[in-house]
């Protein structure tokens, strides 16, 4: 992909880093990323027959609204001597991870490996984060954000702590009559 359409697309990017654990890059654009049939093919090393397959089921079954998910977009290429315009479909990123559940290749497992991992931390504890990527980006744009939460989470254990002395007064003055 051109840098100029890496630029509005955006790009996603599943290895395997040194210590062994799967590590997932996204390159956002307007906190989504567009990528064509061939771009997913590539990115989950399969077939593109595979992902055309799979983008129907997903629409067929109802498990994401195509309106919401696919988008045209023009791109010219060079067909024997001349310039073409036409419009390719590029799909976002609801659609790149409904693809990862769905595509069987070793890639794909290593996705579905880390998502879970994703999934089940935030079950057990109620939230997940992505430590390297706050450590070297500092949060980006989400640092504020992420404070901002947690000044609430922290403000509401200030009233649920005034709660429990509250509850704790009122039990000992009727342990005492």
């Amino acid at each position: 992909m051109s840098k100029e359409l890496e630029k509005i697309h955006g790009e996603v990017v599943i290895y395997t880093a040194d210590d062994g654990n799967t590590r997932i890059d996204v390159n956002f654009t307007d906190e989504t990323v567009w990528l064509s049939q061939p771009q997913m093919a590539e990115l989950f090393k399969t077939l593109r027959t595979n992902i055309v397959e799979h983008i129907g089921n997903i629409y067929d079954e109802g498990e994401l609204d195509k309106n919401s998910t696919c988008r045209d977009f023009r791109q010219v290429r060079k067909e024997g001597n001349r310039n073409v315009s036409r419009d390719i479909p590029f799909y976002n990123f609801d659609m790149i991870i409904s693809l990862g559940y769905r595509i069987k290749s070793k890639i794909a497992n290593d996705f579905r490996k880390w998502a879970t991992e994703r999934l089940k931390e935030y079950i057990i504890k109620g939230f997940t984060m992505d430590d390297e990527r706050l450590k070297n980006l500092g949060g980006g744009a989400y640092w504020k954000e992420l404070l901002e939460r947690i000044r609430d989470i922290r403000s509401s254990e200030k009233v649920m702590y005034r709660q429990v002395l509250d509850l704790y007064a009122t039990s000992m003055a009727t342990w005492n009559k």
